[in-house]
């Protein structure tokens, strides 16, 4: 069965805007799945102080692989793009997150679905808009209500 995925993606090391490039590229490439679509870049500043801006994304990917299987292939693209996981908010190279898998609502110890920070995260709401205004995450909430409450501000929409 294919689903329709998103996943986020954000960096703020080693020129963030290639290094989505290069990932977007990577999926493209991943067994079972199809780059249905990739959102406008984001500029944000990060989550904490004294780190560089980050560049995010959403990409919707169609894929008949099972969720951590998925996550796994994600993973490998993080590292073969440098990521080094030393520590929980520090800076990256590369970060893919699964924000929605189709209808499933996933809680594993490596991967909670719909992704659990997302609503506070104007980069992922913003951009996930684009590719899919007005959808219902598969936990009820409306995506239409989550941006009402989580402002723009802050972000910067690059040109395409």
């Amino acid at each position: 069965m294919i689903e329709r995925v998103y996943v986020g993606l954000g960096s703020n090391l080693a020129d963030p805007a290639e290094q989505l490039r290069e990932a977007i590229k990577a999926m493209s490439l991943l067994p079972q799945s199809s780059l249905s679509g990739v959102s406008s870049f984001y500029v944000s500043d990060s989550l904490l102080p004294g780190q560089p801006r980050y560049t995010n994304a959403v990409a919707a990917l169609d894929t008949s692989l099972p969720p951590l299987t998925l996550l796994d292939a994600l993973q490998g693209i993080e590292n073969d793009q440098g990521r080094k996981r030393l520590e929980r908010w520090g800076p990256r190279t590369l970060d893919l997150d699964i924000l929605l898998f189709g209808d499933r609502l996933i809680d594993e110890p490596r991967l909670k679905v719909p992704h659990y920070q997302m609503q506070v995260r104007a980069f992922v709401l913003y951009p996930l808009a684009e590719l899919a205004p007005g959808i219902i995450l598969a936990d009820g909430r409306a995506l239409n209500d989550l941006l009402a409450q989580c402002p723009f501000e802050g972000l910067e929409r690059l040109p395409s």
